[in-house]
């Protein structure tokens, strides 16, 4: 019973962060479209991108959605964050070399706002109240 209500817990912080941070990508394109039109959005997109692709690995390779039990190991937290880590550089590295941002300050402008959004996601979430 205790499993299923962190499980619970932990699909609905994700969900709740997966959200917030698809709100702060639609507004950012959102604000970017009568700057700099399409190439200014898809710039928008392409570094959201970047940053929500490794967080979701990380989250498969953690297990966190779909394991009865996370993994606790440090092992499998570091290996996760390594590949989370080689996948962050491997997409910047694709993106600057395969489709260059039309404008890199909305580019990385999207990224650190995804990025930030972690931080800001437990203002979100609900409070549990116990009575002692």
């Amino acid at each position: 019973m205790v499993e299923r209500i962190e499980t619970q817990r932990r699909k609905a912080y994700v969900i709740r962060l997966f959200t917030a941070q698809l709100i702060v990508t639609v507004v950012g394109m959102l604000m970017v479209y009568p700057i700099a039109r399409m190439p200014g959005v898809f710039s928008v997109v392409t570094g959201a991108l970047v940053a929500l692709l490794p967080h979701a690995f990380f989250i498969q390779r953690m297990g966190i959605l779909h394991s009865k039990r996370t993994s606790r190991s440090a092992v499998h937290l570091f290996r996760a964050e390594g590949g989370k880590f080689g996948l962050t550089v491997a997409l910047f590295s694709a993106v600057f070399v395969v489709v260059p941002p039309s404008n890199p300050a909305f580019f990385f402008s999207a990224y650190v706002a995804i990025v930030l959004m972690h931080g800001l996601t437990p203002l979100f979430m609900r409070r549990h109240r116990t009575l002692y």
